[in-house]
């Protein structure tokens, strides 16, 4: 009985998931996130949401970007779990948890000499927006401004992408602080691309399993 239930849970539906499923996007999704960020960190580039906070929070402080975008994120656990449920907790805890820890050692193995800002925003950009789709698409989130934008998207009908663009606008313009305006346009091509990429491929009617 046991082993039947256990097998339950790997077994994926035209409208669930698997256990396993899950995991493996869980895992596929932080690990685009933090190559996207390395990209876009190695071109001297900021970012929207959470991360452009725990990027804010990086450069000013000098603690490293792993442990600022856990800390930055902590708050917004309360909103995940009283609108999104506890199961959509706890997988974007994981993923949090799990980005903040590949990004502490991600430089051990992996080392860009040199990446053009243009470049970095574009590539950057593309690859995080495709690790926070394939999270988005497993009921998890990157945190912060996603959590945000998933409950408006639910609750209002907006798309989440256009939600977070607006975000990440307000974040980059405190930017200013820290960067020259050409890394911050960088940095805002580098948003637009990451969120188009969600508006234009994350949508419900679209997409069933959950």
């Amino acid at each position: 009985m046991a082993s039947n239930a256990f097998a339950g849970l790997l077994i994926s539906s035209a409208d669930r998931h698997s256990l396993f499923d899950d995991a493996q996007g869980i895992v596929a999704g932080s690990m685009l996130a933090v190559l996207g960020v390395t990209l876009l960190s190695s071109a001297g580039l900021l970012a929207g949401g959470t991360a452009g906070l725990a990027f804010l929070a990086h450069y000013a402080t000098g603690f490293s970007f792993g442990l600022c975008f856990f800390v930055v994120n902590l708050p917004f656990y309360y909103l995940a779990f009283r609108r999104l449920g506890l199961a959509f907790t706890i997988k974007t805890f994981a993923a949090i948890a799990l980005t903040s820890v590949l990004s502490e050692f991600i430089s051990d193995f992996v080392s860009m000499a040199h990446v053009d800002p243009i470049a970095g925003a574009l590539f950057g950009g593309l690859v995080i927006g495709a690790g926070m789709l394939a999270l988005f698409r497993h009921r998890a989130s990157l945190g912060g401004i996603g959590i945000l934008a998933l409950y408006i998207q639910d609750r209002f009908g907006w798309r989440a992408g256009f939600v977070q663009l607006g975000f990440d606008g307000i974040i980059l313009a405190l930017s200013f602080f820290v960067a020259s305006p050409f890394i911050i346009a960088c940095s805002v091509l580098g948003a637009i691309v990451l969120n188009l990429t969600i508006a234009i491929n994350h949508r419900k009617d679209r997409y069933i399993a959950m």
